[in-house]
């Protein structure tokens, strides 16, 4: 399905949209459920990521498909690895047979799990035959991707001995391992993080509790990029708070740079342009907050400006080569793109040229994050249905900002 997008308008925008639970937090308490039976978790994100989670919690086979859902494929072989006696075999789509996995495989087997390479070495699908994993200590690289730390995490506390991780060089994405950490001490286990190296406590049983998963801040950044691209618009997000667990968050921040309030009530946030914003190059490291970089660039391109991110090196293996894929579609735009492996650069370009397609690589991020743009230009996004990856409803709440009132 390919969307054609033109909302040059002059009225505004005013609407209010309520964005589902974070799929980063659904996802890594579902794990936490399938090992504490008794926890209940509500408002859980409505992903095809999740589903597939769920799907595949709830499944007797001995083969699991888990489809693009590269953080249900390394949550999932560090928990079946822990499943005394179970067998399975875990595989996911084209992409995700070519997406590296062997950094957390090789963790598990230095703790003992018996995990093997069916096709590839060092990528998926695998065959896993869970046992008791006795040992108690693992080095694992802190810069490759804070999934592969965040699966060691969440079955820790269901080790005899509790876990003890070593991560080597430098850490990326810290805030995805505090809100791990986070989600694992609300539930009562005990977790220490000092320096290089973070502890987590074993513990059998939890007491019976109710969590409540926060919006999706991820899914927030596009109307951000809206606001900050359309000047006469309000928008009201429900339901988010200035406490949250997801490093996202940070878009309060930096979108402020770009020219967009955030104001908190009780009821969630609401965003608007900032009065006699005047808009200036921006410099970012987004080593904590990778996924955000090609709804900023696109802001930024919007707004006419130069960007420089660095911090990138995650991106080139998410669901495409998200750095190539962004200079692509950027540079069809008429932007000026240099990437290297951690970087990307962006010049504007004075106008940006109209009605070019925008392909999406089977990346939900590259249809959501080049939404905006069509407030500046004419557009067309290929196979946008890609959304439902991470949020389903997008493009009916996307809808909804340009109703006229």
């Amino acid at each position: 399905m390919t969307k054609h997008l033109d909302h040059r308008i002059k009225k505004g925008i005013a609407t209010t949209i309520e964005i589902a639970g974070s799929k980063s937090e659904s996802n890594r308490l579902l794990i936490l459920q399938e090992l504490y039976p008794n926890l209940q978790i509500n408002n859980l994100s409505n992903s095809d990521d999740t589903k597939h989670l769920q799907k595949a919690l709830s499944s007797t086979e001995e083969l699991i498909d888990i489809g693009h859902a590269g953080t249900a494929m390394r949550f999932l072989t560090a928990l079946f690895a822990i499943q005394d006696g179970k067998t399975y075999i875990l595989t996911g789509s084209t992409r995700m047979q070519n997406r590296p996995i062997k950094v957390l495989v090789s963790a598990l087997q230095s703790l003992g799990a018996d995990i093997q390479y069916i096709e590839k070495e060092g990528f998926p699908p695998l065959k896993i035959i869970g046992k008791k994993l006795k040992h108690n200590i693992v080095s694992i690289a802190g810069n490759i991707s804070s999934q592969y730390i965040t699966a060691l995490l969440l079955i820790a506390p269901k080790l005899p001995n509790g876990l003890r991780i070593k991560l080597l060089g430098e850490i990326t994405s810290t805030p995805y391992i505090n809100m791990t950490l986070g989600l694992l001490n609300s539930i009562g286990i005990k977790t220490v993080w000092k320096r290089n190296e973070i502890t987590v406590f074993a513990l059998n049983t939890i007491k019976p509790q109710n969590i409540n998963v926060a919006p999706d801040w991820s899914s927030a950044s596009y109307f951000y990029s809206l606001v900050a691209l359309h000047k006469n618009t309000k928008i009201k997000l429900k339901g988010f708070k200035k406490e949250s667990l997801q490093g996202d968050s940070v878009l309060v921040n930096i979108y402020r740079k770009l020219g967009v309030s955030t104001v908190f009530d009780r009821n969630g946030i609401s965003l608007q342009p900032l009065t006699d914003f005047k808009p200036n190059p921006i410099s970012l490291d987004l080593n904590n907050t990778p996924d955000l970089a090609q709804t900023i660039a696109v802001t930024c391109l919007g707004l006419g400006i130069s960007c420089h991110f660095e911090g990138l090196h995650t991106l080139k293996i998410k669901e495409t080569d998200r750095l190539q894929a962004l200079k692509n579609e950027l540079e069809k735009l008429g932007a000026k793109v240099d990437i290297t492996t951690t970087s990307l650069t962006l010049e504007s370009p004075n106008k940006i040229n109209p009605n070019i397609s925008i392909t999406t690589y089977e990346d939900h991020r590259m249809a959501m994050a080049f939404a905006p743009l069509s407030v500046c230009a004419p557009i067309r996004i290929e196979n946008a249905n890609v959304v439902s990856k991470s949020y389903p409803n997008f493009w009916m709440d996307w809808e909804k900002c340009f109703v006229a009132r």
